[in-house]
């Protein structure tokens, strides 16, 4: 799975540890959850975080929904959790890993 480098420039708030916004370890950065999507620090500017291609969580028992504990992150037409370290989407059946 790759990473898209989508900039976000109208993006004047600094995320860090004590920003207020939900960090999500992935791979080698942190995201943060805010405004609806995933924000990460890059050469000097925030991208939005969008992974490519599909992934499926396998094993994944834990059924989320508006009540289940985790943060939600509007994502185009559908809703990621933020679980375990990763966004998680309901596919086909499945979780699949954002």
């Amino acid at each position: 799975m790759t990473t898209l480098h989508a900039e976000h420039p109208a993006h004047t708030h600094t995320h860090g540890p004590d920003c207020g916004h939900t960090a999500v370890p992935h791979g080698d950065h942190t995201d943060y959850a805010h405004d609806g999507h995933l924000h990460r620090e890059h050469s000097g500017h925030w991208d939005e975080c969008e992974a490519s291609g599909h992934v499926a969580h396998e094993g994944h028992s834990h059924q989320h929904g508006a009540d289940c504990g985790h943060e939600s992150v509007l994502h185009g037409d559908h809703v990621d959790y933020l679980h375990d370290g990763h966004r998680h989407a309901s596919h086909d059946g499945h979780w699949d890993d954002h």
